[in-house]
């Protein structure tokens, strides 16, 4: 009798759970995992709006992006570096780059995990119930970061995807077509006229390095500039030349950790030494400091490769003195190379010094190979290399914007429209005055592609001159010499000054084509 009862109340017990099972199955298997991060939970309050912008900037301290690998794929590639051996560091900068390449692949994955972080708060934070003065602030920085990304992306690679929406809001990720470079230029003007009007002036001190609308201004200039639109980018950097903006005193001071955000920066990427070494990502714990100086640093202060300075930008800097007929205080941050002379300069003796407080003929003897040095702030800490702490030993912020460009910037598009005009004399001028080199009573195109060789070498610039000048060729191709240490420039193919689309987007989405030359 009791094992019929006991069969009876199983059996009611499963039909129970059975009716249960049927009628609730979603409500119970549906539940949401309280541990992942999902986006139609996440996007709730004003603090997820702040967790998400910081997100989308994060990619920019990734190894694969500008504390290292950025590197390879711009001043790597112009005539100012030669780098040393063949490898997929130097590859692009002789145009042998290959579809299969993992570090271009790395730096496009990196700009394109910033493009989507940046459309992720563009779609979800304005239906967040926040303080509409900082929605309007973090609306603004995503649109400066998304544009950004894809100057950096049309720049390189030329024929790119042209994504503006959330990855789950596509019908279909895969058959996501490249854009005409057309639509892309639009679609980065577009976001930074709308970061004008929503980032803020300026932050407090301690959200020092986020976007400003005079970042997003500077660099809408440079994006009219690099389009040969003169009088839309002169009218831009004209915004931003009325004092906000001012030249630091000492040059050298851009491209110190001591001096970080300072009054002629627009925009830097804010790198830290917190004691992480290891192989920097887009995670907690991992390194976010400058990775890049090994592959600056001069032989014998790396681990790596690395790579020397052309002889002809020292002859650049050497042709011309200063006021007090010394050298270019330029020369000395910039370069490390072999001269007894010295320059006064901000009440400071300037001499060629590497780590270490060394002089050139301590390391190098008699050589007259040129190194590099901007960047490498080797007074900072006291450091006796470019590794002595392993990868990210350095905080130093990578500056990518700054006033100097736009004074140099706005010269070149009043120029382009006026000739060598008393405004396109005063721009170039005033970066000429805080060196103390003497004053241009004319210029041509050459004194500005000159001078920008002298301030902006080593800052992500000069490659993507001479691509927008179209002299590609005649600077570089036809100077195999410039790329002596690595593989000359035999390889290049027309089409190759932008670099090969990478072949895991080839294989994984059928429409895709290769960029020509490859």
């Amino acid at each position: 009798m009791k094992n019929k009862i006991i069969s009876k109340s199983l059996f009611a017990i499963l039909v129970l759970l059975l009716g249960i099972s049927n009628s609730c199955r979603k409500d119970i298997l549906d539940q949401p995992n309280p541990n992942a991060v999902r986006p139609d939970l996440f996007w709730q309050t004003e603090s997820d709006a702040e967790k998400g912008i910081i997100g989308a900037y994060s990619p920019f301290t990734h190894i694969w992006y500008y504390s290292r690998f950025e590197i390879f794929l711009s001043d790597y590639r112009d005539d100012v570096v030669n780098a040393y051996a063949t490898s997929e560091r130097t590859a692009a900068g002789s145009f042998n780059g290959i579809p299969q390449s993992n570090g271009a692949f790395w730096v496009w994955s990196a700009m394109y995990q910033g493009v989507t972080r940046a459309n992720e708060v563009l779609a979800n934070v304005p239906d967040i119930e926040m303080d509409e003065t900082k929605k309007k602030n973090i609306l603004g920085e995503a649109y400066f970061i998304r544009a950004f990304n894809y100057f950096n992306l049309v720049n390189g690679w030329l024929n790119v995807p042209l994504i503006t929406e959330p990855i789950e809001d596509l019908e279909d990720p895969k058959l996501v077509p490249q854009a005409n470079p057309a639509d892309v230029w639009a679609q980065i003007e577009s976001d930074l006229k709308e970061a004008q009007k929503m980032a803020p002036n300026s932050w407090p001190s301690e959200m020092q390095g986020r976007i400003t609308s005079g970042a997003a201004t500077g660099l809408l200039g440079k994006v009219y500039l690099y389009q040969k639109k003169y009088a839309e980018a002169k009218a831009e950097f004209t915004k931003i030349m009325d004092g906000q903006y001012e030249l630091m005193d000492n040059y050298a001071d851009n491209f110190t950790e001591a001096s970080e955000n300072n009054k002629e920066s627009l925009f830097e990427i804010q790198l830290v030494n917190d004691g992480n070494t290891g192989w920097g990502g887009d995670a907690p714990g991992l390194g976010k400091g400058a990775a890049f100086h090994p592959d600056i640093a001069p032989k014998g202060f790396t681990g790596q490769d690395g790579m020397r300075i052309n002889n002809w930008v020292l002859d650049l800097f050497l042709d011309e003195r200063t006021v007090n007929d010394e050298i270019d205080p330029r020369a000395y941050t910039t370069l490390f190379f072999n001269t007894d002379e010295t320059t006064v300069y901000e009440g400071e003796t300037l001499e060629s010094r590497t780590y270490g407080n060394k002089s050139y003929s301590e390391v190098f003897g008699d050589s007259d190979l040129v190194w590099g040095n901007k960047w490498l702030d080797i007074a900072f800490d006291d450091k006796t290399g470019s590794q002595d702490n392993g990868w990210h030993q350095s905080g130093n912020n990578l500056r990518l914007l700054r006033y100097a460009d736009i004074l140099l910037m706005y010269a070149e598009a009043e120029f382009m429209l006026n000739g060598s005009s008393t405004d396109a004399l005063d721009a170039i001028n005033e970066v000429r005055a805080r060196v103390d080199m003497p004053p241009f009573a004319s210029i041509t195109m050459q004194d500005i592609e000159d001078e920008r060789v002298k301030e902006l070498s080593l800052e992500r610039t000069r490659y993507f001159d001479i691509l927008r000048w179209g002299k590609v060729e005649d600077y570089i191709v036809n100077k195999p010499e410039l790329k002596s240490e690595s593989a000359g420039t035999g390889s290049y193919r027309p089409g190759r000054e932008y670099i090969a689309i990478p072949q895991n987007e080839i294989d994984a989405n059928p429409v895709f084509k290769q960029n020509p030359g490859y």
